[in-house]
């Protein structure tokens, strides 16, 4: 799985970009998704890539977004209580953690929003030009998107 955050807008950006981030439900910045490492999200990925973070994403994280950032339908909160009455699972950490595993998928939980608004990053971005690899922000974190994250919870 990986989450997907977007950090700049699309002033000024080439059509084939602005269609892969509506396609990705990234209409916002400071939005996140989480998608199953396909071919095609992969290739997705590939052409956002100077206008997102992405990284594989481990079951604290997911949780730490479920519980912070989850919302059903109507914006009521996702809650242990909602998970247990409506999955197989006791609570968000158990849920999280099968959905990372691959056993289960975030559709399988009904009326949950598939697009989490999370809030800027604490003491702010390194900077929106350059990679993170350079020492920016954007591109690929690889197991270091859980820190972004918890920034951005």
């Amino acid at each position: 799985m990986y989450a997907i955050i977007r950090l700049r807008g699309t002033v000024n950006t080439r059509p084939e970009i602005k269609d892969t981030l509506k396609m990705l439900r990234l209409n916002q910045i400071n939005h996140c998704v989480v998608v199953p490492e396909t071919p095609n999200y992969k290739g997705m990925i590939q052409v956002v890539k100077d206008f997102v973070a992405f990284g594989p994403i481990n079951s604290e994280a997911l949780v730490t977004i479920l519980e912070n950032r989850g919302k059903l339908e109507g914006g009521v909160k996702l809650t242990d209580e909602y998970v247990a009455q409506n999955s197989g699972y006791k609570n968000i950490a158990e849920f999280a953690a099968a959905v990372v595993d691959g056993k289960a998928k975030l559709d399988d939980m009904p009326n949950l929003k598939p697009v989490f608004r999370m809030h800027p990053p604490r003491k702010g971005h390194s900077g929106l030009k350059r990679t993170y690899q350079q020492g920016g922000a954007l591109g690929n974190y690889g197991e270091e998107i859980s820190d972004l994250i918890e920034r951005m919870r």
